[in-house]
């Protein structure tokens, strides 16, 4: 079994959440999105300082879908330069982990 990854962006609403993880789940490049309104980031963008109200994805995912999604989200993220961060995690439920597998499998 492959390992998962919990991949994460930003986005600047919920209705650009919601399409994101739609489309994800669609592609099958992730089995699991989960999404959190009301993310506050201060940030340095193009020399000043940014204070933003953004919506958090969490997509959970396998290890070897990794190229897929961080390519997915690039080409369908509203934001020049999106935050896509991968997190692997050092324990889960292996059900858990074998169900994120199967959902991601092409």
């Amino acid at each position: 079994m492959d390992s998962i990854l919990i991949v994460t962006t930003t986005l600047p609403t919920m209705e650009a959440a919601k399409l994101l993880a739609k489309q994800l789940i669609d592609e099958r490049l992730a089995a699991c999105v989960q999404i959190q309104e009301g993310v506050q980031s201060i940030y340095r963008w193009d020399g000043k300082v940014c204070n933003d109200t953004e919506v958090l994805l969490s997509a959970k995912t396998a290890t070897t879908q990794w190229k897929g999604i961080e390519a997915f989200i690039k080409a369908h993220h509203p934001y020049q330069l999106p935050e896509i961060i991968a997190l692997k995690p050092a324990e889960y439920s292996q059900a858990y982990g074998r169900w994120v597998n199967e959902e991601t499998k092409p």
